[in-house]
Parts: structure tokens; sequence; C-alpha cells
């Protein structure tokens, strides 16, 4: 058991005090803000970093390439380790954090994907930014294609199902509500402009299973799953859409468990102003909800931003640990900004709140956390601790080398097309074909212990509390669909699995388990989608 697990808290820094964030208190989400280069990115890596060590699984989007280095040991300096004496970190040693990289455009880190269905018209709306006539006829499509078992997996299939709906507004105008051609054509266009942006690499199977942004390595430090971000926030609205769309998906199949000794998850949500700029008032409110709500799963979400007024004031009241650090007041707005921010602080009698947060060098920070009794404390002005992975960014031949030897390796590289709303609706049903995908050269070797162990993960259920440590040392055949309700229906369908198998009935129960997979996933995201849409309609 490290040290950080002995005291079930994380050592930020050290003002007068120590500056600790309890691991029972994690879930109580947290906010990490101050202007550009005064060390946000150093206190979430730190952040990152002491989670892990806990064993509590990390997710967080690297905008600028900067937390790529949590993958590697920092580069031995004095000054550093000065530091860290000076601040009782206890037994300081440079070492890497298990890193898994992930990349929607599947250039930096695994693919990620998710299908049309599980994102849902609310959120699809967003990321194309209809207004409420449009997002009804596209509501229109998810039902129409629900009930007539059609499944919606990536943009072809949406843009399938659209025609099919154009072609039969008149028939279906009772029963679904009235849809013009024009606003289906309006629909496409955006769709069409979606996938000029990129969106169309997100949406496919296999499509990910949350299961695997909640691995232990065999010592039980919690995967630190970093998001390559740099390309994907070139589209603002995409990238806040897709972050949200993660934890509306962690909010939906994580179960209630009420407090904890320690998170089961921590979500860093990076740039965290994007989410809510020109965000309608119906998604500002669910995502209060959400962040209302999650603490109760089990999940700790962490806005970064440079401002604490750029996020809602719904939202802003429910963080309870804080890390400010400084802000620079030149102007009138920036002033005001300054005074609204020490006032979100338990004062402290012998600290100019105010006047602190504009002298604040880079490295420090204003520190409040919540005590064990729930209340904040008095807020410290605090040294923040350095971190023991690599400062800065890594080599593409580091970075390849990393995700050549990550426990997901092959999982969710070779993209999966099968039968689906297009096939069927264009009279082309065919077997699925798998993309072997582009040729790789051999990876660069790379110097430094992994921190996996050479473990792979298995696919399977969201993990209980704790997540369970995963020390199978070969992977198993990931079944098509994976998890979920549909994990539990193709499950049924394929019967014992403990005895050996002929071709034959091994290929008939893989078609078994794709079926009960699909129709399950369906099934599922028809239900939660009709009762967040009552939600957010009340």
């Amino acid at each position: 058991m490290t040290a950080t697990q002995a005291r079930q808290a994380i050592l930020i820094g050290r003002g007068e005090r120590p500056c600790e964030l309890l691991l029972s208190r994690a879930n109580r989400h947290g906010l990490i803000a101050g202007a550009t280069g005064t060390g946000k990115t150093i206190t979430l890596q730190v952040l990152a970093e002491g989670f892990s060590r806990a064993g509590v699984p990390v997710f967080c989007a690297d905008i600028k390439g900067d937390l790529a280095g949590l993958s590697r040991p920092g580069r031995p300096d004095p000054r550093i380790e000065a530091r860290a004496r000076a601040l009782g970190v206890a037994d300081f040693a440079y070492e890497p954090a298990p890193v898994v990289f992930w990349d929607v455009f599947g250039e930096q880190g695994h693919r990620l994907r998710a299908t049309v269905a599980e994102m849902g018209p609310l959120l699809l709306a967003r990321m194309l930014e209809l207004n409420e006539t449009q997002e009804g006829a596209l509501t229109i499509a998810f039902r129409l294609a629900d009930d007539e078992g059609l499944l919606l997996l990536d943009l072809k299939d949406l843009r399938a199902m659209l025609s099919h709906l154009a072609e039969r507004a008149e028939e279906i105008g009772t029963a679904y509500g009235h849809v013009s051609r024009a606003t289906i054509g309006a629909i496409q266009r955006r769709l069409l402009m979606l996938e000029q942006a990129g969106a169309g690499h997100f949406f496919g199977e296999p499509a990910l299973d949350l299961a695997d942004m909640m691995l232990l390595t065999p010592e039980g430090r919690g995967a630190v799953n970093v998001l390559a971000a740099d390309r994907l926030v070139q589209s603002p609205r995409l990238y806040a859409t897709f972050l949200l769309f993660l934890l509306s998906e962690l909010f939906e199949e994580l179960p209630e468990v009420g407090d904890l000794d320690r998170p089961k998850l921590v979500f860093f949500f990076d740039e965290a102003h994007l989410l809510f700029r020109d965000a309608p008032k119906v998604l500002v409110e669910k995502v209060e909800t959400v962040v209302r709500l999650i603490r109760s799963k089990g999940v700790g979400v962490y806005f970064v931003t440079q401002n604490p007024l750029d996020l809602p004031a719904g939202v802003l009241g429910q963080l309870g640990n804080r890390i400010q650090h400084a802000l620079r007041a030149f102007t009138p707005a920036e002033q005001k900004a300054v005074r609204a921010a020490a006032a979100t602080f338990r004062p402290n009698p012998r600290l100019d709140v105010e006047r602190a947060i504009g002298e604040l060098a880079v490295g420090e920070a204003l520190v409040s956390t919540l005590a064990a009794d729930g209340t904040p404390t008095p807020v410290e002005r605090a040294r923040i601790c350095p971190p023991r992975s690599r400062i800065g960014a890594i080599t593409a031949e580091e970075r390849a080398a990393i995700v050549a030897r990550s426990p997901l390796a092959g999982r969710y590289d070779r993209e999966l097309d099968r039968e689906s709303a297009y096939e069927l609706l264009t009279g082309r049903a065919g077997t699925a074909i798998a993309d072997p995908g582009p040729h790789r050269a051999d990876p660069a070797p790379v110097r430094g212990d992994d921190p996996w162990g050479g473990m792979t993960a298995p696919r399977g259920r969201i993990p209980e509390i704790p997540p369970r440590r995963i020390p199978a040392p070969a992977r198993p055949q990931a079944p098509a669909g994976g998890g979920g309700l549909g994990g539990t229906l193709g499950g049924i369908l394929t019967g014992n699995r403990g005895r050996r198998e002929g071709v034959a009935e091994a290929l008939a129960k893989s078609a078994a388990r794709s079926i009960g997979a699909a129709v399950g996933r369906q099934i599922g995201h028809a239900v939660l989608r009709g009762v967040l849409g009552t939600i957010l309609r009340r």
C-alpha cells in the first residue's frame, strides 16, 4: 500500500499547513482555474497521479499534448527534488502513470467510437446546431428506427434513416407528427458538414466499453485515460458534446453506490467553458442535473477553465474542492472576475484572498478542499507539489510504443461494419466486414518500466466497487456490441461457454450474440432516451 492510500488523501501542496484532497470527498467535484501559463496543467497532472496511485481511474482530455507526459517518468532535476522535500512529498520518485491513450481519429491512441443510437437525438442535435423543429424531426427519425428495429450505428445509417423518413413523411405524419422534406434536407446538410469536420470517425463500432476506462494494474493503480484532443478541440462544439456524451454514459450506466471511501472514476473536463458557450437552457439544465446526481454513482467531475465565471452558477455551486491559480486584473471586467473568485472561498483571517489571486506565482495556488465533515476548509495559499511523471509532451515514437503495449492494444483498431439501417434500407444486407486498417511500422523501443506490467484487459461489465484488479494474462475474444443490456441478452442467448465448441456452433453463437447485443442496446437506449426526454421537458 502506498503512502497516499494509507492517508486516504492526495497531497496537493503546502502553505501554512498541508493542503490535501480527501479521497472520501473527491466525488464532491472540483474546480481548477487560473490564467494561461499559471500552472493549471501541472496541478491536473499531480491530481491525476495521486488518484491513480490511490487506485482511482482517471479520464482527462489533452488539449496541448502536455498531459501525455504522464506516461513517462520525470527527468531528474535537483530543483524538483528539493521542492518535493520542502513540501513533504513522501517517497518521492520519478515514475510513469499507467496511461491509456485514446483518440477519436485513431492517430494518437486507441480509436474511440460511439454509435449514433448511443449519442441520442438531444446531444446529436446540439452537435449539429439544429433548431427546435429540426431537433423534433431528428427525434422522430430515432423513434421510427426503434419501432422498426433498424440499428443506427454510424452516419450512413442516420442518413439512410432520414431519407426513409422523408419518403414516408405523409404516411407516418398522423402517428409521429408532420415532418417536411425541407427540414430533412436541412438536417442532411448539417450531417455533411459534421462529417467534413471529422465527426464521421467518431460514429461506428466497436463502440467504447466504459469498463475499459476503469482498469486497474496488477499493483492496484488506476488507469489514466488520456484523450488526444489537440485536433478535436479545433471543433469546440464537437469537443464539448463528445465529453458531455461520455459523462452522460457514465451517469446512465453506473449503478447507485452512495458515499465511498474513494471514487470509482474521476473525470477532468478541460476547457470547460466550451461546454456552456452558446448552449441552450435545456442542455445547461441537463449538465447541472448530471453533475448533481453523478456523485452518488461514485464519479468525481473536475472542471478546468481560466475563470470560475465561465461556469453557470448552478454548476459552480456544486464544486466543493477548489484550486485557484493566478488571475490577472487589468480591466474592470477582469477585476470583477477576481472579486467573484475570491468570494467563492471560505475566508482565512490571515489571508487577503482578492489581493493574493493577483500575486500568485507560477506553481502557486489558493486551495480549499472539503474536510471530513463535508465543510470547506479555510482557503490556503500553497505551493503545488511537483509531479512524478514527465513535465511536457512526449515524442511520437514514445507514444506509439505505449499504445502498442497497452492492455487494450488491438481491441478498438479494427472498424466493424455490420448489418444495420443502411444495409436494410438500401437492400445491401451482408455480413460484417472488418477493416484491417493501415499498416503500422514496428514502434521504436522506449526505456523505462511498463506500469501495466504486460497485462491485458478482458472485456466485461462495469466493475463493481472498488474496481477489481485485472490480472488476466491473455485477452479473450471480444463479442460485437459489448456490455450493458445488450451484453446481458447476448449472454442469455449464447448459454454456457464452458465446454469446447465446434466451428459451426461457434459461428452460430457469435451471430446470436451479435443479434442479442444489437437488440438489447437499441431497446436500452430507447428507454433511456425516453426517460431523459421526460426529465428535460418538465
